[in-house]
């Protein structure tokens, strides 16, 4: 499920709108952060999901703010990765877990991924200190990466989208921070990686570049070509398959550790998704009279 609050809510005709991370934030009450989550991931549980595909770590600079809005919050990275903690502590405590997105970093781009290929002409020293700073402070925290469709030439010397770019998953991601969770492309039909390569293509080179799982969430059409082109290519090319054999090994070990992919999932219930709806509108109060008290103290002062 992707349900970050605010812009990204998927859920929102059926409980009602939840706040966005930069009005939560803003609050500055960690109980707050955490209780972000927890709503949020009773919602999901409820409705039978079981991963939530936020926090969303990216930095909030100003050449993304007119894409990014209110997914991002603040420039410092110690800010996000103390929001992300928080949030993600609540998705467990409702048997949830969550995802950092979007590696590695979208704080730069001004363009938006599901329609274009954003370029971020960033330095690689640059990147390292500021948009890498959250997955390499929580890499021991976060249950999965999702890698983004954005390229990076400064940092990388390639031009190729993050999430077909063997240097950024598993040179960076996998080697250089020491990432050990998995890693997930994001939707695969978005705009920025199709300019790249048609869909069963870029099934293929997430997996090669060290991808774990792909996600495609539309089209069923999409999913049988990238379905279909990766059994093809597994069982022409040898490095191809032992590739897929490793994710493949990874993903059964994940869902075995993992207490929240053991737990039976609830019939979805009218009369909870009801309450859950009433818990979710008194917290969006709550953010909203706690933002007000916040800003108006900064004012004051």
């Amino acid at each position: 499920m992707d349900l970050e609050g605010g812009r990204v809510d998927r859920l929102r005709n059926v409980t009602g709108p939840a706040p966005s991370a930069a009005d939560v934030f803003a609050t500055g009450d960690g109980k707050l952060f955490r209780k972000h989550g927890a709503v949020i991931g009773k919602i999901c549980s409820a409705l039978s999901f079981n991963v939530d595909f936020a926090p969303v770590l990216d930095l909030a600079f100003p050449a993304s703010r007119p894409v990014m809005t209110s997914r991002a919050f603040s420039t410092d990275p110690k800010a996000v990765v103390r929001y992300a903690r928080e949030f993600l502590a609540g998705l467990r405590s409702a048997g949830v877990m969550g995802a950092g997105k979007h590696f590695p970093g979208l704080g730069e781009g001004n363009l938006d991924s599901h329609h274009d290929l954003p370029v971020i002409k960033k330095s690689f020293n640059r990147l390292w200190a500021e948009d890498l700073a959250p997955y390499r402070t929580m890499k021991r925290e976060l249950p999965m990466v999702l890698v983004n469709h954005a390229s990076y030439p400064a940092g990388t010397r390639d031009k190729l989208p993050a999430s077909l770019s063997k240097k950024w998953i598993t040179d960076v991601l996998r080697r250089r921070i020491g990432y050990r969770g998995l890693i997930v492309s994001d939707d695969l039909e978005m705009g920025g990686v199709l300019k790249a390569a048609p869909i069963e293509e870029a099934a293929v080179e997430f997996v090669r570049a060290g991808g774990d799982l792909c996600l495609i969430c539309h089209q069923q059409e999409y999913v049988e070509r990238a379905y279909e082109k990766l059994v093809r290519t597994a069982e022409h090319d040898m490095r191809f398959r032992r590739r897929v054999l490793e994710s493949a090994k990874r993903v059964e070990v994940f869902k075995r550790k993992s207490n929240e992919l053991k737990r039976r999932t609830p019939v979805p219930s009218p009369e909870k998704i009801s309450r859950l709806s009433t818990q979710l509108w008194e917290f969006s109060e709550q953010v909203r009279l706690q933002k007000l008290m916040a800003t108006s103290a900064g004012a004051g002062r």
